[in-house]
């Protein structure tokens, strides 16, 4: 079983919208019982809400499953648990090194290092307002990590 951890700042854009894109691809390809697949954030400012709504009208819009759920902070025995964590951007990697003492079993990647294209960071869509460009990157890096997997 592979356990997989999505990471953004605050766990109500980008890392739920990839926790639930890597569900449904999985799911298509029949493989769920294989993995688990979650998110969370590396801050405490969204913790107990549920999915921006940016976020929620583009899975929509998409045809991807989702469910209620509250952004949650990501700890150090997150590290334990999960085989690989995934973040979104570089502050995001920083942010899990600190908070996870270091990163000794190379465990933290960006998701993007796992699609075909330059790597780069996946744009807070927070701060964008553009769901469209965010929900492109991660269907990529997630498609490409399942290859991978």
């Amino acid at each position: 079983m592979k356990k997989l951890l999505f990471i953004c700042h605050g766990n109500i854009c980008r890392s739920p919208m990839a926790e639930f894109v890597m569900k449904y691809l999985v799911a298509k390809k029949g493989r769920t019982n294989e993995f688990v697949i979650a998110s969370a954030a590396t801050t405490n400012e969204e913790i107990g809400n549920d999915i921006h709504p940016g976020t929620r009208r583009k899975l929509l819009q998409v045809g991807i499953p989702f469910t209620r759920r509250q952004a949650r902070r990501m700890n150090r025995d997150d590290y334990k648990e999960y085989d690989l964590i995934l973040a979104m951007d570089d502050e995001n990697m920083d942010d899990i090194r600190y908070i996870c003492g270091g990163d000794p079993d190379g465990k933290v990647h960006l998701l993007l290092e796992y699609a075909p294209m330059p790597l780069r960071d996946i744009a807070d869509p927070w701060y964008t307002g553009n769901f469209d460009d965010t929900f492109d990157d991660i269907l990529a890096g997630c498609t490409g990590l399942l290859d991978r997997l």
